[in-house]
């Protein structure tokens, strides 16, 4: 089974069968996915992975907004280091351009970025450069086992 059937299974198993789409084309960045789904590029929640430390830390974020280094820092003690292909991996399982925050192992921590905030519908990866999940914010909540909110994304408007 490929990590597209695990996230579809994971999340038919917790109450949301029919969300993962799936593309001829790459969804595999922002912009790219954007494109295959015809939407704004904040609509897309991408999953950036870091290391804080020894600790590996995913936080889904909207498309369109930046790491704060200083929040990063303040939020997790260290400057933000981002996982090599190596690290990613090892700790997950997925490559860049499927990241996705479902059914990760449990020594992964998982955030919310508050940037999601803004948008009513929401599309993380489903686990490949080619998918998608179709959702909202709360319901992204109320599905992956994530350590809260956090706020870590520049202002939109200042961009600080």
């Amino acid at each position: 089974m490929d990590y597209v059937d695990r996230v579809r299974r994971y999340l038919e198993d917790r109450g949301l069968p029919g969300r993962v789409l799936e593309f001829d084309v790459s969804s595999a960045t922002v912009e790219l996915a954007a494109k295959a789904l015809h939407c704004q590029c904040g609509m897309i929640a991408k999953t950036l992975s870091f290391m804080a430390g020894d600790r590996p830390v995913l936080i889904v974020m909207a498309g369109d907004a930046r790491t704060d280094n200083r929040r990063y820092k303040d939020q997790f003690g260290c400057k933000a280091r981002m996982m090599t292909e190596e690290e990613l991996r090892e700790h997950t399982g997925l490559a860049f351009g499927g990241v996705c925050p479902f059914d990760l192992p449990p020594s992964v921590e998982l955030y919310l970025d508050e940037s999601l905030l803004r948008h009513e519908v929401i599309y993380p990866a489903a686990g490949s450069p080619s998918s998608a999940v179709r959702m909202t914010p709360g319901e992204l909540e109320s599905v992956v086992p994530h350590k809260g909110w956090i706020r870590v994304s520049r202002d939109m408007d200042t961009n600080t």
